[in-house]
């Protein structure tokens, strides 16, 4: 552990010494009324603000989806080829000292406890997925703040991974995005809808789909949130073409949508 701790520390080193650092990118952060919008918006973007869906297995999905996030759980056995978030959320809870559903707590290894989407479909009203969504129901707050953490968390690593050639523009995207509230919600929501690109398993032909993708597309002749959004639109669009599941195809239309959320000229509408 010292030798991981030493490695830790010399990342963040480069990374502030390079100028990677979320605070050195983004001057500001959303305060809490803004959080809370954010919030808002993502729990209706995932589960139409339904408390039914905090807890949920979309068809055609070897997983289920947790929190207003949809956070991914596998359960044992499963492969993992997209970044699994429930766990660290729940370690970013344990490490502030939120208590958790006792049953959630004892969990070793921390696997979701349902092998199928139907044995989750057939549990779904009993005491532990319950006690699951009544937990995830009243905890919207953090699971708004574990998100924000993620995005500040990447930014560094979106940068080193970067090319060289195209860093000074990505820190100029991401600058005109942080300026506001709604550029915030576009980064927030994006990463935790599509993850932050840095994974190599999230690939179809080498082409990924994540947040470093999309701000890579960017055309910064654009207002920063329209190009955005036109750029998350040709990534997704990229994505399901390249894909052999048909699913991702019908999924299409609904994540050209979302993305068109991050246009709005308002955090009420």
């Amino acid at each position: 552990m010292p030798g991981l701790r030493l490695l830790l520390s010399g990342v963040l080193l480069l990374c502030s010494s390079l100028g990677f650092g979320q605070d050195q990118v983004c001057k500001t952060t959303p305060n809490a009324q803004d959080m809370a919008y954010i919030g808002d918006l993502i729990y209706r973007n995932e589960c139409n603000r339904d408390p039914a869906c905090l807890v949920d297995w979309n068809p055609g999905e070897a997983f289920p989806s947790l929190g207003i996030g949809h956070f991914i759980w596998y359960p044992t056995g499963v492969e993992a080829r997209f970044t699994e978030s429930f766990p660290l959320f729940v370690q970013y809870l344990q490490q502030r000292s939120v208590s958790l559903p006792s049953w959630l707590n004892q969990l070793d290894p921390l696997d979701a406890p349902w092998a199928s989407r139907t044995q989750l479909m057939q549990q779904r009203d009993n005491a532990q997925v319950n006690s699951l969504r009544h937990f995830l129901a009243t905890h919207i707050a953090e699971q708004s703040a574990f998100m924000l953490t993620r995005l500040q968390q990447a930014i560094p690593q979106l940068l080193i991974q970067a090319n060289a050639s195209d860093r000074i523009q990505l820190q100029a995207n991401l600058r005109a995005l942080c300026q506001t509230p709604l550029g915030w919600y576009a980064l927030i929501d994006y990463v935790n809808f599509k993850g932050e690109g840095l994974n190599p398993r999230e690939r179809y032909n080498g082409q990924g789909w994540g947040l470093l993708q999309v701000l890579q597309t960017m055309n910064h002749k654009q207002p920063a949130n329209n190009a955005f959004a036109n750029a998350a639109a040709k990534v997704l669009t990229r994505r399901a073409n390249l894909s052999q599941s048909t699913t991702e195809q019908r999924w299409l239309q609904g994540w050209l949508k979302r993305v068109d959320s991050y246009r709005r000229q308002t955090m009420l509408d």
